[in-house]
């Protein structure tokens, strides 16, 4: 336990939750590394006090994304039903069979692991989406079955990377629907989307980490003081910053994270 509110750990919240109102992107794939490489906070520690960060977070950044009509919950649902249930399993198997605990050199690897695709996945973005917007168009009316079954799959494999790591949610779940719905929706849909259906995904995985022993709430308590007014700001200027300078300068800070992680 801290023992008390740090600032400091405040300031790093309202920087995080900034960039995941702006982008989506940012609440486990900056703050666990943070945590871990900044601050010297114990892997399995960090990434269950940044799942509750994130479902926090991400409930008031999705209200404000709700408000502004840039959801669609018909893919929030989608993405829950495959998500959910296989988060639920991890932390059976986590609790069942590790213990409760996992190696901390193998959560860094896992997490390093996790950040580096996060990375490589935004900076190929912009090819991404004319590459889906063409095979989606050779395809025809077949597509949508394909859609339900792709959206469903990725929401499970994202759920499952997610519990284990806190990375996830936000960056690989953008990706994943450019890649499936190329010409359905805005960018402010996807980053409204994208935190909308990270809430119930990071509750339930928050959930479990606390019931192991994993949250430290005088942390999460020092790192809301800031995230609260930083997401609400970073959502309300969403789609108004040029976009391509925040996802490389992101891309950039996650290949850093991810290398020190995987080499440390």
């Amino acid at each position: 336990m801290l023992g008390g509110i740090d600032l400091g750990y405040s300031v790093a919240g309202a920087f995080v939750s900034f960039l995941v109102g702006l982008t989506g992107v940012g609440g486990g794939s900056l703050m666990a590394p943070i945590l871990i490489l900044l601050f010297g906070i114990n892997p399995a520690l960090a990434i269950g006090t940044d799942l509750w960060f994130a479902a926090i977070t991400k409930s008031v950044g999705g209200t404000v994304h709700h408000r502004m009509g840039t959801v669609d919950w018909q893919l929030v649902r989608r993405l829950a039903l495959g998500s959910i249930p296989i988060a639920v399993l991890t932390l059976l198997w986590l609790w069942l069979i590790q213990g409760g605990r996992l190696d901390s050199s193998l959560l860094m690897r896992l997490l390093g692991g996790a950040l580096l695709l996060t990375s490589i996945l935004m900076i190929c973005k912009p090819r991404i989406q004319p590459a889906m917007q063409k095979l989606k168009a050779r395809l025809g009316p077949t597509i949508r079955v394909q859609q339900l079954a792709l959206t469903v799959g990725s929401g499970a494999a994202i759920g499952g990377l997610v519990t284990l790591t806190s990375v996830g949610a936000g960056a690989l779940v953008a990706v994943v629907l450019m890649m499936i719905y190329p010409l359905r929706l805005s960018t402010k849909t996807i980053v409204g989307t994208d935190i909308m259906h990270a809430v119930p995904l990071t509750l339930v995985a928050a959930t479990g980490h606390s019931l192991l022993g994993n949250v430290d709430v005088w942390l999460l308590g020092s790192l809301l003081i800031g995230s609260i007014p930083g997401i609400i700001v970073g959502s309300l200027v969403s789609g108004r910053v040029n976009e391509t300078f925040v996802r490389y300068a992101l891309a950039a800070m996650l290949a850093v994270s991810a290398l020190k992680l995987l080499l440390a």
